[in-house]
């Protein structure tokens, strides 16, 4: 067996890649990564004559090869084969003059289901019979929790705990998570924000004692973030199959450079991009849009990642992140392998809330990166733009990677936009965005008349929300979230 993960803080501990999925995070609180990242190339001659599954099948091969060739076809047969209601997986649709790579077509209608379908299947495959059963543990901010939930309910030996920020995520993703049916699933809010929920969420994996007191039940700990390999690696599916789809259009030739601009709070979605061209995807440059909370474009400007500042709660909740978690794997891979300067950034933020790559290591970053953000204003009328030029409805954080890309004068290449949630997961901003006055409308009025204005149709399982009765309604502070969590393993796995 090749390729091996280590925590981005220590090559020490070599896992499989099935043992990192399992695992989630690393002992020590750094991220799994392989440092055969890139030594196998994807042949892309191959790849642009082949669909999504055959494509699917060839890059988690690539990525996670402990895992046989029949159990990553059936991994990938079992997550996309029905499960879309796109024959494409994931199209590629114009949007001016530029590419929309649309994300949103799975079961929740947000991006987090093209790897959310597959993690449940790759851990049931790395899973040995007796081995102990799995507890995922995820903090969100709006859309991971239900892809999650979704995703993992009723899978044998597996339960699902998901924390997300109470008010600070759209009436229609709290009403996802909170109507979400199954014996293995437990939801909560809490009292804070989303760096709140995933500060805890880490302090929870090295809580050593609550992993002894679980490990005598037969229960492990895992993640479903993007901390997880096994979330990651799917994710970088959809950037070749995007390139594929533009080869076969004719848009660009084999061997010519993409960017792709990515709507990103957490950077697990735009790392994905960098996978893909480690793994030889001709990618040009890959732009990180923020909304208000731009703490990802001052660090691509400056070189100084400072959390230290207000949050601002914004149209675009998922991205209302100030610990960018995933940056880790970058900064891992930015510097060679370095771990101890990985993990004296890595302390720095947890201990000053800042850190400074210099001026070096910035130049090398933005090689390949570069960044900008959207105000709520410009949200909308990118959104309010995008509608009355093109005819496409798009949602908030598609609308800032829209804004963001907008602005940017070409570089010869061709660009596409990664579309990340159908825009009625937030229809109440979609509708302002197009001056229509939402206030004392509920989030299924602002859908209907959305439908009504727009004559595009909400997805069912959208609709359907306005009936399902409630299943979850527990709300608790920060501190609370461990012994919440005792009790759902507790009613899960009695």
């Amino acid at each position: 067996m090749e390729t091996f993960y280590h925590s981005t803080r220590g090559c020490g501990g070599s896992v499989t890649s099935k043992q990192a999925i399992l695992s989630g995070i690393a002992p020590d609180g750094g991220l799994y990564v392989s440092d055969q990242l890139g030594d196998r190339k994807l042949d892309l001659s191959v790849v642009t004559g082949q669909g999504y599954r055959q494509t699917a099948c060839q890059v988690l091969s690539t990525l996670l090869p402990d895992f046989s060739d029949e159990q990553v076809k059936d991994c990938v047969a079992g997550a996309y084969g029905d499960t879309f209601d796109s024959a494409a997986v994931t199209p590629v649709s114009p949007l001016g003059h530029d590419w929309l790579l649309e994300l949103y077509h799975g079961p929740t209608c947000a991006f987090k289901d093209v790897a959310l379908q597959m993690l449940p299947r790759l851990m049931t495959a790395a899973r040995d019979a007796d081995g102990p059963r799995i507890m995922i543990v995820t903090a969100t901010s709006g859309d991971t929790g239900k892809a999650a939930l979704a995703g993992f309910a009723g899978v044998e030996g597996c339960g699902v705990t998901v924390f997300y920020p109470e008010g600070k995520v759209s009436e229609t993703q709290h009403l996802q998570m909170a109507t979400q049916t199954g014996r293995n699933v437990a939801v909560c809010g809490v009292t804070g924000t989303f760096d709140d929920c995933q500060a805890e969420v880490k302090r929870i994996f090295a809580d050593v004692a609550l992993r002894d007191e679980l490990a005598a039940g037969g229960v492990a700990l895992s993640s479903a973030n993007s901390i997880n390999v096994g979330r990651l690696a799917p994710q970088v599916v959809y950037y070749v199959d995007a390139y594929a789809q533009l080869v076969r259009r004719g848009a660009v030739t084999l061997g010519e450079a993409v960017d792709f601009c990515v709507p990103t709070g957490n950077f697990g979605d735009v790392l994905a991009g960098y996978f893909a061209k480690r793994l030889g995807l001709p990618v040009g440059r890959l732009v990180v849009a923020s909304n208000t909370n731009k703490v990802l474009t001052d660090f691509l400007s400056t070189g100084v990642y400072d959390r230290r500042r207000a949050f601002v709660k914004t149209i675009s909740p998922s991205m209302d992140i100030l610990v960018s978690s995933n940056l880790e794997r970058m900064l891992y891979y930015l510097t060679n392998g370095d771990v101890e300067q990985v993990a004296a950034w890595m302390g720095s933020l947890a201990r000053e809330g800042v850190y400074d790559i210099g001026a070096t290591w910035l130049a090398r970053l933005r090689e390949t990166f570069d960044g900008d953000f959207a105000t709520d204003a410009e949200t909308s009328a990118a959104i309010r733009s995008a509608w009355e030029d093109e005819g496409v409805l798009i949602d908030p954080h598609t609308a800032v990677a829209s804004c963001v890309l907008r602005r940017r004068a070409p570089e010869g290449r061709q660009r596409v936009c990664l579309s990340t949630a159908n825009p009625y997961k937030f229809s109440a901003d979609v509708l302002a965005a197009l001056g229509v006055a939402t206030q004392g409308m509920s989030d299924f009025a602002c859908m209907d008349e959305l439908q009504d204005r727009t004559g595009i149709c909400a997805p069912p399982q959208l609709c359907d929300l306005r009936s399902a009765p409630i299943a979850h309604d527990s709300i608790c502070g920060r501190g609370a979230m461990r012994s919440f969590l005792s009790h759902a393993c507790a009613r899960i796995f009695r």
